[in-house]
C-alpha cells in the first residue's frame, strides 16, 4: 500500500511538473486530469495546446528533459514528426500536446469529463509587509 502511495505521489509531481514546463514554454489551455480509479492504464493526463509544430516539439523535449532530471524517463514518445498530436507516455502520466484542430477534434476533457482536474499551479504567496523602522 505504501509503495502505491509513493508511486502516486511521484506521478502527481511529474504531472504538475510537466504542466509547469508546458506553461513556461508558452503552451496554452493546460489541464491536468486525475484518472486514478477511472483508468486502468494511467493515473494522470496532462493536456495542452501548442501554437506551432516547432513550439510543440520544444514543449515535448523540455518535458522529457524534466522527467529525466527527476528520474522519470518516458516509456514511449510518438508524434514528434507530425506535430499535430505529440504523446509522451511516462506510464503513470500521459502528456498530450495538441495543435488547436486536434485538441478540438479529440476533446479528451469531454471523454474523461468525470475526471477531477488537478490544481497544479503553485500559489503565489505574498509575504506580509515588514514593519518599517523609524
Amino acid at each position: 500500500m505504501a509503495k502505491r502511495a509513493k508511486r502516486s505521489d511521484a506521478a502527481r509531481k511529474l504531472a504538475a511538473g510537466a504542466a509547469t514546463v508546458a506553461r513556461d514554454n508558452k503552451a496554452q489551455a493546460i489541464t491536468v486530469l486525475d484518472l486514478r480509479g477511472l483508468s486502468p492504464v494511467t493515473d494522470y493526463f496532462v493536456i495542452c495546446t501548442g501554437t506551432s509544430g516547432r513550439q510543440m516539439r520544444t514543449v515535448a523535449d523540455e518535458i522529457i528533459g524534466h522527467g529525466k532530471r527527476i528520474g522519470q524517463r518516458p516509456f514511449h514518445v510518438t508524434g514528434l514528426d507530425s506535430a499535430g498530436w505529440i504523446l509522451l507516455d511516462f506510464v503513470d502520466v500521459v502528456v498530450h500536446i495538441f495543435d488547436q484542430a486536434h485538441r478540438l477534434y479529440y476533446d479528451l476533457e469531454l471523454i474523461w469529463g468525470e475526471a477531477p482536474k488537478v490544481r497544479w499551479r503553485r500559489s503565489r504567496q505574498v509575504a506580509p509587509p515588514r514593519p518599517v523602522e523609524p
